[in-house]
């Protein structure tokens, strides 16, 4: 595959000031140097209620249609998610459960797991406590797993985030910034190689 690999960057937040959204905008300039074609998503700008099979019944909404495609469309994904009460966000749940419905009648969509097989996926998360939204990740990790997704084993939880971002957003700290540049290494590396 070729240097300049597709690379998808998403945090589970829509919150203005959230610190996964900071650690997204991280990654997304770490990748860059490295390399990649970096599409930086914002959940915020996609139009998705909540699951509901009756209202899917009636048709799936268009913003999730583009989901899919945009997942689809990259070999390679770094999401970054908050913690909330121990778990991954109802948002970023939601999103997922969209994403891998199937469409029924639809041949390029009948498959739920079409935008999520054989993706390899770095997980990061952050979060002011004293774990940084690890345990997140580790309900993460098996959901993504079940959809066919390649969970790359290095991962990081930036804890005491409110501390740990200067006001142009970058990590202060040298060995944190290399923490998750490990993360976005592994996930190239990774996916350059089952999908090159």
């Amino acid at each position: 595959m070729s240097p300049s690999l597709p690379l998808l960057v998403f945090a589970g937040s829509t919150r203005a000031q959230s610190y996964n959204r900071r650690l997204a905008q991280v990654v997304v300039d770490l990748a860059t140097t490295e390399g990649a074609q970096v599409t930086h998503l914002e959940l915020a700008d996609f139009d998705v209620p909540l699951y509901n099979a009756d209202l899917e019944a009636r048709g799936t909404p268009r913003d999730v249609v583009r989901l899919k495609e945009i997942f689809h469309a990259h070999p390679a994904w770094v999401v970054c998610s908050p913690e909330y009460n121990g778990s991954y966000t109802a948002l970023l749940k939601n999103t997922i459960d969209w994403v891998s419905s199937p469409i029924k009648g639809d041949p390029e969509w009948a498959s739920g797991t079409k935008p999520f097989a054989d993706k390899v996926v770095g997980l990061l998360s952050a979060s002011p406590g004293a774990l940084g939204g690890l345990r997140s990740l580790s309900h993460l990790a098996p959901l993504l797993r079940q959809l066919q997704c390649w969970v790359t084993p290095r991962q990081f939880a930036l804890a005491k985030a409110a501390d740990a971002f200067d006001e142009q957003g970058r990590l202060i700290d040298a060995g944190q910034l290399a923490q998750v540049q490990g993360v976005v290494q592994q996930v190239l590396w990774a996916a350059r190689r089952l999908h090159g």
